[in-house]
């Protein structure tokens, strides 16, 4: 863990310095929800449950600890299983704040050596094949790994390699960038660093001219959908503070900003228009890379007029498919994303539709549909909402009391809402922090959840990160 970090609770027992002072000024509802969960966390274990079971836990991320740790507070006598081969644990969401200049590269950067206990019995490893009609896994070192319950935390991963002409190691060449490369196994969060390098670029190429700049989104669902826009939006502030432009192009496979009507009208009527140097191409899958002539290439779809139909008394209209190189001098890629070979290709995933190749879980359980003593948390669930960090921490004690109540054999009463939370980036100092859930906006506070606040900024930046080593990963928020 970065020698930085500070435990928040720690810093309220002993005493603030000046500057810790200033750091928690105005986020006093926060600190007091902060000690009100840890207090409520370190109660569980005088409730805990007795019901048995070997439970094997697959994933060494956000979801996969916070359920371990969650799951040893609430069984009296847990007898957990961790799969997970990184020792090296990333703080995702702080990628962003690496690329802005705002972290240094190593205050991401922890361990699970001091998140795992010695009484949970950790591999080292990966799982290559899920085999839940026998109630195993089976390791790629070819251990064979038999459980009672199963929670399903691989996350997701990224597929650069899907980009005709791209790989994964020409990020931070040519000037291509990509916030989201890291390999926690290999103990690198490469993405942060060279996206930063990637800002500084951009700005040493505006003081010569006026830089074309495309920041990407792809079809497919991704870790923190707002990511892309706060790259975007970071990266036009960081120039705009030094008196710079670019001219900015932002391509996503969608037709709006952001799915929140409050957010999207903020975007579109103040963050954008407040620049006024970004193109918004609406509709536009990014699909090919040439490096050395800097072209990307992107899918549309185009509707034309065919043959006029009698009966419908109409048009036929046809769609077609065409693709549209747009040439730039940097741009800053987000992959295709999906779940992991391992859960794509066994019974886990869904089998067909929009989710296939995601873990097939009830939305609100959180309960495999058709293997009910296998539940999921965090990115691999193949459920509407909620492929973030915040979500995951509201999946956690839903999923461990179901499955708890289903090791009982009661009744699963606990229900995710779809809670999901993106503190969406603007500019240096200003975030909207979008909360909402399956029926649209979910203010945890009585502030408007489209307004751009210092205060998030304030929290995301300071306290956030400290919560989530201290609180989150060890089961407390």
């Amino acid at each position: 863990m970065s020698k930085i970090e500070k435990n928040p609770l720690d810093v309220l027992q002993e005493g603030m310095s000046r500057r810790d002072a200033l750091k928690f000024m105005g986020l006093s509802p926060i600190a007091a929800s902060v000690i009100a969960s840890s207090a409520s966390g370190s109660a569980t274990k005088a409730n805990a449950s007795d019901a048995t079971g070997k439970i094997v836990i697959v994933g060494g991320g956000a979801g996969g600890i916070m359920a371990m740790a969650r799951l040893r507070s609430a069984l009296s006598n847990p007898d957990i299983t961790i799969i997970a081969p990184n020792e090296v644990h990333i703080y995702q969401p702080g990628q962003v704040f690496v690329a802005a200049g705002e972290y240094a590269p190593e205050d991401i950067i922890g361990s699970n050596l001091d998140l795992i206990p010695d009484d949970v019995k950790w591999v080292k490893d990966e799982v290559a094949t899920f085999d839940p009609d026998n109630n195993h896994v089976v390791t790629r070192g070819g251990e064979i790994i038999k459980y009672d319950f199963l929670v399903v935390a691989t996350g997701l991963v990224y597929h650069y390699e899907k980009i005709e002409g791209l790989s994964a190691d020409m990020i931070g060449k040519n000037g291509i960038s990509s916030v989201y490369l890291n390999d926690a196994e290999k103990g690198t969060a490469d993405g942060g660093p060279i996206t930063w390098k990637w800002f500084n670029d951009v700005k040493e190429a505006a003081q010569k001219g006026k830089p074309r700049v495309i920041c990407t989104q792809p079809a497919t669902p991704i870790k923190c959908g707002g990511a892309p826009q706060k790259i975007l939006y970071l990266a036009d502030d960081y120039l705009k503070q030094a008196k710079l432009t670019a001219d900015f192009t932002f391509a996503m496979n969608g037709d709006k900003l952001f799915g929140v009507p409050a957010v999207n009208e903020t975007l579109t009527k103040v963050v954008q228009p407040r620049y006024g140097n970004i193109t918004n191409k609406f509709g536009h899958n990014f699909v090919a890379i040439d490096a050395e002539k800097k072209i990307a290439t992107f899918e549309t779809k185009k509707l034309t007029q065919g043959a006029y139909d009698e009966d419908l008394e109409e048009y036929e209209m046809i769609e077609e498919v065409i693709r549209v190189p747009l040439e730039y001098d940097f741009i800053h890629i987000v992959p295709p994303m999906s779940a992991p070979d391992a859960v794509k290709n066994s019974p886990l995933g869904w089998q067909k539709g929009t989710a296939a190749g995601w873990l097939e879980v009830d939305q609100e359980t959180l309960q495999h549909t058709r293997y009910p003593n296998v539940f999921g948390i965090g990115d691999v669930c193949g459920i509407p909402l909620g492929k973030t960090g915040g979500s995951a921490r509201h999946h956690g004690p839903i999923m461990v009391k179901n499955l708890i109540s289903q090791m009982e054999k009661k009744a699963l009463t606990e229900k995710f809402d779809g809670y999901t939370v993106c503190p969406l980036k603007t500019q240096y100092g200003k975030i909207i922090l979008a909360e909402f859930n399956y029926l649209g906006a979910a203010p945890s506070f009585p502030l408007a959840v489209g307004e751009e606040r210092w205060i998030w900024w304030a929290f995301d930046l300071y306290m956030l990160k400290p919560m989530y080593w201290h609180l989150m990963m060890r089961g407390l928020m």
